[in-house]
């Protein structure tokens, strides 16, 4: 929280106190979907990089396709106007999220083949590119563990020199996860996200 706000909160404490009991319920009857995609337009309507990272990657987690993350900036064009929607735009290129690339915005889920189970050795992780995406993969016995490489905090793309030993740190805001399980260790609250995988004639294949 900022210090204008811890400050606001301290001068005037009973109408802060009203003013976040408005905004709780004050979208009661939206979706947790819309107003994400809410959120993310207001940031881009006050051009903050920081914040529209997080609301972009939580409306992506909370169910919001990126087409719907571009339709609700373009529908709030008269407000936002052009110079607004282009600095958001140029932050989603920088960020270079797979989702949002052009020649993904309409394609529907696949099995991929990533690699053959016999080239994964037991208890280390291994780092893989397919299509676009990296990926990193665990093994332990007859267990896998297939991960994006994109931190859940604001999708930063998590290098494979990032790893040591089983702990996996996000070099940006140092969130760091246990490689074995996914689960967030420092830093955050949420686990990496899991691909669903098989393994068939001896090929291990991701679902995205």
């Amino acid at each position: 929280m900022s210090d204008a706000m811890n400050y606001l909160l301290q001068a005037r404490p009973e109408a802060m106190k009203a003013y976040f009991t408005f905004l709780k319920k004050s979208d009661s009857h939206l979706d947790i979907r819309t107003r994400d995609l809410i959120s993310v337009i207001t940031k881009v309507a006050v051009q903050t990089e920081g914040g529209f990272r997080q609301y972009l990657t939580r409306a992506l987690r909370n169910g919001a396709t990126p087409n719907e993350v571009i339709d609700a900036l373009m529908m709030a064009f008269p407000v936002l106007g052009l110079a607004k929607i282009i600095w958001a735009t140029d932050i989603l290129l920088a960020m270079d999220i797979p989702e949002f690339r052009p020649e993904n915005l309409d394609a529907e889920a696949f099995w991929h083949d990533i690699v053959s189970l016999d080239e994964i050795p037991q208890e280390e992780t291994q780092y893989y590119q397919n299509e676009g995406r990296h990926l990193f993969i665990y093994r332990k016995g007859d267990e896998l563990n297939v991960y994006d490489s994109r931190c859940p905090h604001q999708v930063t793309d998590i290098p494979h020199l990032s790893l040591e030993g089983k702990i996996l740190t996000c070099p940006k805001h140092e969130w760091a996860f246990n490689i074995e399980t996914g689960e967030c260790t420092a830093k955050g609250n949420r686990p990496l996200r899991q691909f669903d995988h098989k393994v068939e004639n001896g090929r291990v294949l991701a679902y995205w």
